[in-house]
């Protein structure tokens, strides 16, 4: 008869499948459907260690160059780091190997004084009784180091040598009888010093009825200091002090409503006052939530507190944006959810709005791939911009799967995707992964699986830093341009001016958001739109190829300069603005008669005719959303305004904007210019308005320096992503904001 091998929470095996349409992440064991983590006890059958055992074996984690439909794609420089049954591993204290280990998972990347630090979990498999055929799988916390001022070259020779070693911060095993089953290690680094946290369930074996037992919990902080080594000597590079326990720093009341605390994995945060912050997973009584911990005295004492982001929200990531503003990602029962918390984590409020290209819940009855969801979070100061990076899954050209991984960049005003970095294929799927941006370099740590085994691999992203560094220089010419003809720029985020000689396309002057044109024709500063079915469809919110660079919640406006060649023979849609939420959608807008006269309201309802207009005459026109109030104003002065029915103050679900004729508008039409297209994520109140119309450039301003153009290269052109190459807000765009662009008015 087989021993028995359980315990109450079972230690996290390497063989971590990934179901695509399911999570998307690291769900041990999953085979269908839709599950939530059970964190609390778990058993582990004989058969299925057996299993486990003999499917172990070595991945690859290496580069590979993919094809798509488009041609070749070229990923990041990688190289392996951490490979199952390879990298030989150094015992705690440095002073003999332990073998090697049988996977790698959970990587966390920090760089303290001047190395980089690498941390994983590397899971190995304990047989310590006779009696006990299948042993238990339990990982010990181990790391890699780099010098970070070397060039890529000088690390893939580093790391490539025959006497590379990692090494042991964090071992699980105590005596023949006791181990600690560690999770998720989760690293931050300040100066010089390294501090890593590690939460975990210890685990007894019961000799009696030959089972692993759980007999308790804890997290650990480890903390380690970079050394200045004279010799080159790899083991030296970090002095690591022995664990200390935090359990006796969390309240007793706060522990009698918990079962445990686990560690989220990826990076902690250092604030602008200091403070270090970790993210945590809170298994309470009753359900699991997401949490923090954080320390103000370097380390010493630690915070605990006792709020919580929401009910069943896991797999925290968090980063500081505003000074003392902590942005926490989450993944829910029904989506991903951005929450905030400016009191150190006493309140969560959910962010409307913030990181506008993560995909947050989806409204009722829409289906969601979870695949698109949000691994790394950090904070970075790049091209004199504060910006924040995260990785997010998308679709790879010709893919029906979130396959392949994007670095993405945003201000918190609109977005930009580089990549793909890594995809998925034959060779390994991505799962966990984190980022490092220090001393103007780039790094992403991932985990990748074949679904026999799992590696650690490390990228340089040289390339896509540098789209990202060319991307970050344009939205602050942009702004500057902009600025210099007192054009507000707060909330700005798309402007579609000089068109592009592509028949289909009209690009976003800041990269990020394309419009799609039906036979348009180029005009200066704009299109004309002369075919009955001519149109430009700009999707903002839409899920078109799972790509999201704005996000819209309730109030916006979008600005244009319109002028309607010819008139028609009957009520002809100019501009309208489909919207949609929880409950359905809503399609609000302008247009015009042939009695030359203005009409405006929601679809479905009578349009309220009011105002005239002119042949070959510009018109300053203008869409504006406002919590449930939509207006419309011509030349400044409100021409009309109604109540769209939306539900709820989640960002809207679908917004799309159209010129001209769009669906079932085709044939509808009489010929219209339109010209520089402005799109704020906010209402523009009256002085904003004034300054729009009084356009005073400011003499030798920085928009001077803005004529002429420049190229992005290695930037992908699709229906929301930026173009190949893109003109400058120059001397087109100039003349007609010195002729044309008198905006609104205060009405």
């Amino acid at each position: 008869m087989l021993s028995r091998v359980a315990a109450e929470k079972a230690p996290r095996t390497h063989n971590r499948r990934r179901v695509t349409g399911s999570s998307g992440r690291r769900r041990e064991g999953r085979e269908s459907g839709h599950q939530r983590p059970n964190m609390s006890r778990h058993v582990f059958a004989s058969a299925a260690l057996l299993l486990f055992f003999v499917t172990v074996c070595c991945g690859s984690g290496g580069a590979h160059a993919v094809k798509s439909k488009s041609g070749a794609v070229q990923l990041a420089q990688e190289i392996d780091f951490f490979v199952p049954n390879k990298t030989q591993v150094l015992s705690r204290h440095g002073t003999g190997e332990t073998g090697v280990k049988e996977a790698f998972a959970s990587p966390s990347l920090v760089r303290a004084g001047e190395v980089m630090v690498a941390i994983a979990e590397g899971l190995f498999e304990y047989n310590g009784h006779e009696n006990n055929l299948f042993g238990i799988w339990s990982p010990d916390i181990v790391a890699g180091y780099i010098k970070a001022a070397e060039k890529w070259p000088s690390i893939v020779a580093e790391i490539t040598k025959v006497d590379w070693r990692a090494h042991t911060v964090l071992g699980s095993r105590h005596g023949d009888n006791r181990l600690r089953v560690l999770h998720r290690p989760t690293a931050v680094a300040r100066d010089s010093k390294v501090f890593l946290l590690v939460g975990g369930d210890t685990v007894g074996y019961d000799s009696g009825d030959g089972m692993w037992k759980k007999n308790g919990w804890d997290i650990q902080l480890v903390e380690g200091v970079a050394t200045q080594s004279t010799d080159g000597v790899q083991s030296t590079l970090i002095n690591w002090a022995e664990p200390k326990s935090l359990l006796q720093q969390i309240p007793n009341h706060t522990k009698d409503q918990l079962r445990d605390f686990v560690t989220a994995g990826g990076s902690g945060i250092v604030m602008q006052n200091d403070t270090l912050v970790f993210p945590l997973v809170a298994n309470g009584k009753n359900y699991p939530f997401s949490s923090i911990t954080y320390s103000t005295d370097n380390g010493n004492n630690w915070v605990f507190p006792e709020s919580i982001s929401t009910v069943e929200c896991l797999d925290p990531r968090i980063t500081e944006w505003e000074t003392g503003q902590i942005l926490m990602i989450v993944h829910c029962v029904d989506g991903q959810s951005v929450f905030e918390s400016r009191d150190m984590g006493k309140t969560w409020t959910e962010a409307i709005g913030t990181l506008p290209g993560i995909w947050v819940r989806p409204r009722s009855g829409v289906s969601w791939d979870e695949g698109l969801r949000v691994d790394a979070l950090i904070t970075a100061t790049i091209e004199e911009r504060k910006v924040m990076l995260y990785t997010q899954r998308g679709y790879a050209s010709g893919e029906g799967n979130a396959t392949a991984l994007y670095v993405w960049v945003t201000d918190n005003n609109r977005s930009f995707h580089v990549g793909p970095v890594s995809t998925d294929n034959a060779m390994g799927k991505t799962l966990d992964n984190a980022l490092l941006y220090s001393d103007g370099n780039l790094h992403l740590l991932q985990q990748r699986s074949n679904g026999e085994g799992s590696a650690i691999s490390l990228s340089c992203l040289t390339d896509e830093l540098s789209t990202i560094n060319s991307v970050l220089s344009t939205w602050m010419q942009k702004d500057a341009f902009f600025s210099n003809l007192t054009i507000p720029t707060a909330g700005l985020v798309a402007v579609l001016s000089n068109a592009s000689a592509s028949d289909d396309t009209w690009n976003d002057e800041y990269l990020c958001l394309n419009a799609t044109v039906t036979k348009g024709r180029k005009a200066k500063d704009g299109l004309q739109l002369t075919e009955s079915n001519s149109g430009v469809l700009w999707s903002v919110n839409s899920r078109v190829n799972n790509l999201r660079h704005v996000s819209l919640s309730h109030d916006f406006t979008l600005v244009a300069t319109v002028t309607i060649e010819e008139t028609p023979s009957g009520n002809t849609p100019l501009l309208t603005a489909m919207l949609g939420d929880t409950a359905s959608n809503h399609t609000m807008g302008l247009s015009y008669t042939a009695d030359k006269t203005w009409g405006t309201g929601l679809k479905d309802r009578k349009t309220t005719q009011s105002g005239s207009w002119e042949p070959k005459k510009g018109y300053q026109v203008a869409l504006m959303l406002q919590g449930k109030k939509a207006s419309v104003y011509i030349d400044g002065k409100l021409l009309g305004e109604e109540e769209v029915p939306l539900t709820g103050e989640a960002p809207l679900e679908l917004v799309r904007f159209c010129f001209g004729a769009c669906g079932e508008d085709a044939g509808q039409h009489s010929p219209v210019t339109v010209k520089n297209v402005f799109l704020y994520n906010r209402p523009l109140n009256s002085i904003e308005m004034r300054a729009i119309k009084d356009r005073i450039p400011t003499s030798n301003g920085p928009g001077e320096a803005l004529a002429g153009s420049t190229t992005v290269e290695g930037t992908a052109t699709t229906e929301h992503a930026a173009a190949v190459s893109f003109t400058y807000a120059g001397s087109g765009l100039l003349s007609l904001l010195l002729l044309g662009l008198w905006g609104f008015a205060a009405a």
